[in-house]
């Protein structure tokens, strides 16, 4: 037996010879272009919209509220509700009394609530006057952030640890490179493209190791990530998709006209997309780790075709989980076309929904590339390792009770 055989952890690929240079040779360039790609498309002079100071905000909690019965409208126009006055004592000590909000969408306040207001200047008295916007939200924020932490960390342990760390990683990309970036006029594809890449190989490595099985992931998330890229760019151009489709898109195109619309729609779909990339690229990799493991004697096609069954449940139920995901964030939009009566053709191929849809199948088509791309290079390197190389007869060696990587280190040998 020779002297570099070591046992494996569970999930992890037996190393084949030149395993590291491997890992080297995929890890490093990718490194130097995202790298390279980072400081030419770094913002240099992020654009802020003019204008948009708004009225000032101040906080308080409410002491009380007196409601009242309305007065009446003329007929013809809508009822007024929730009539009254709330008494609220700002940070500052001071007690103002304002309206009970009202209107769709306004707040419920009761006494005890923390809320956070507009300071308006009332032209008639000379004064101030205050409006109650919205809760407070961050102690109730905190705590469920807290409990999400502290779940992931007791089922996780060490890799929740770095699990969260990788998400914070992701949440900086984001937050100072990605949209900084787009909105000083770089190409949102390029942008996005580059982004993801920073964040799929620091987070990857971080949460999952420096191993062979992360490479074959991280191989595979690129390769398939590059395909849905295209993908988007050909479904998008064939389809007409403008990227400008709801409010917040026209807003933009207002406030920021040097955005390129269409290709922010690219970079969604392909952020998008990595978020459920890595999931199935690295479940893959550990599943043909753990068969090859399991079953030293598979060569490539037992190893491709048993990890290639695992992944078509996988996909199948990720497909539906993305579905899901859309559906239920356009449930409001989709009430509002029911309403409507409006025709089922007019309907999917509007550009709102047809946005969505090419959304959807552009990233299940990724997704579903990512299965046989990633089982393969994961089967191959595995079957590599497995292979038997001259084997000297068996010799009756005693063997740690309970080893279960004994057989397989001694066939390997």
């Amino acid at each position: 037996m020779s002297a570099d055989h070591r046992h494996h952890a569970h999930g992890e690929l037996p190393e084949p010879p030149g395993a590291r240079r491997l890992t080297l040779l995929l890890l490093v360039p990718a490194v130097l272009v995202t790298l390279i790609g980072m400081l030419l498309l770094w913002p240099r002079d992020t654009p802020r919209a003019e204008g948009a100071q708004g009225a000032p905000v101040v906080t308080g909690e409410v002491v009380a509220v007196t409601a009242r019965e309305c007065p009446p409208v003329p007929e013809g126009e809508t009822p007024l509700e929730n009539c009254g006055t709330v008494q609220v004592r700002l940070d500052d000590g001071a007690v103002i009394s304002t309206d009970i909000p009202s209107g769709p969408g306004a707040p419920e306040v009761a006494a005890g609530d923390d809320v956070t207001m507009l300071a308006l200047n009332d032209s008639e008295t000379g004064g101030v006057s205050y409006s109650i916007s919205d809760h407070q939200r961050g102690a109730e924020l905190w705590l469920l952030g807290a409990a999400f932490a502290l779940a992931v960390i007791a089922f996780g342990r060490w890799r929740g640890v770095t699990a969260l760390a990788g998400l914070a990683v992701t949440f900086v990309i984001l937050l100072w490179f990605i949209v900084p970036a787009i909105l000083d006029g770089r190409s949102p594809v390029l942008v996005a493209v580059v982004g993801a890449a920073a964040i799929m190989l620091i987070v990857l490595y971080l949460t999952h190791g420096l191993s062979i099985t992360t490479t074959v992931a991280v191989a595979g998330t690129l390769a398939s990530l590059a395909i849905t890229a295209i993908l988007a760019a050909v479904a998008t151009g064939a389809v007409h998709l403008t990227g400008v489709a709801d409010e917040t898109s026209n807003f933009l195109t207002i406030t920021q006209g040097d955005v390129n619309m269409r290709g922010l729609l690219l970079a969604g779909i392909v952020i998008g997309s990595l978020g459920v990339l890595d999931d199935v690229t690295v479940t893959q990799s550990a599943t043909v780790a753990e068969l090859a493991l399991a079953n030293p004697s598979y060569g490539f096609r037992r190893l491709y075709g048993a990890a290639t069954r695992i992944g078509r449940a996988h996909i199948a139920s990720v497909i539906n989980t993305i579905v899901l995901a859309y559906a239920g964030a356009s449930l409001p939009l989709m009430l509002l076309f029911a309403a409507g009566d409006t025709p089922l053709g007019e309907l999917l191929t509007s550009q709102m929904i047809a946005q969505e849809l090419v959304r959807s199948a552009v990233g299940t088509i990724g997704l579903v590339a990512a299965v046989p791309i990633t089982t393969a290079l994961a089967a191959l390197l595995a079957a590599r390792r497995s292979r038997p190389v001259a084997a000297p007869p068996r010799r009756a060696e005693p063997r740690p009770a309970g080893d279960p990587w004994a057989a397989f280190v001694e066939k390997d040998g």
